[in-house]
């Protein structure tokens, strides 16, 4: 992104050269080319500094919900219900607004205000990496696949956000090695 902003620029000012020089010089297709490429470079360019501003801004904050909620359909559950299985296709992600789940595989057990599912919602393969089952009465918000992959390619701060929240995931399950420790593989 660095190299793109003074490119657009030398753009923008080539542009505005060569529309003098067009004007001057009577030379008319190259003043109207460099015309409309003008109005082009300027959009083009104040869409990359909005790009550059949200991810500066996304890196500082958390994954706000309050702004997913529009797009976000309410869903109960009793203690004891499976929310998803390992294995199971992932078609959305949740957030916890209320109760205890916990995550079989990894025995941790999540309270509100934590978002679940955005692994394998964006996975390639889309399965679940895990079995969740709620500890107690819970209340969900759950965004569908297709909306959480339209709204990370839309919103940086959004992309950001989730990204944050699977590298952190991952690096939760990943067992830790000791130096000089061989890697052990995990039988699949």
């Amino acid at each position: 992104m660095t190299t793109m902003i003074p490119l657009r620029i030398a753009g923008i000012v080539s542009n505005v050269l060569f529309c003098s020089f067009g004007a001057v010089a009577h030379i008319w297709p190259i003043m109207v080319l460099h015309l409309i490429l003008l109005p082009v470079n300027t959009i083009r360019l104040l869409q990359i500094r909005r790009l550059v501003r949200g991810v500066a801004s996304a890196q500082s904050g958390e994954l706000s919900i309050q702004s997913l909620l529009p797009f976000m359909s309410r869903h109960k559950y009793p203690a004891g219900h499976v929310l998803v299985r390992r294995g199971d296709r992932a078609d959305r992600m949740y957030y916890l607004s209320s109760g205890e789940i916990e995550i079989k595989e990894l025995g941790k057990v999540l309270g509100p205000g934590n978002v679940v599912g955005e692994i394998g919602v964006l996975a390639r393969d889309q399965k679940r990496m895990a079995t969740i089952e709620c500890r107690s009465n819970c209340e969900f918000f759950e965004l569908t696949a297709a909306k959480v992959k339209e709204i990370y390619y839309q919103d940086p701060g959004f992309a950001y956000a989730v990204l944050q929240v699977v590298i952190s995931r991952l690096m939760e399950s990943i067992p830790l090695q000791t130096p000089g420790e061989p890697v052990t593989q995990r039988a699949p």
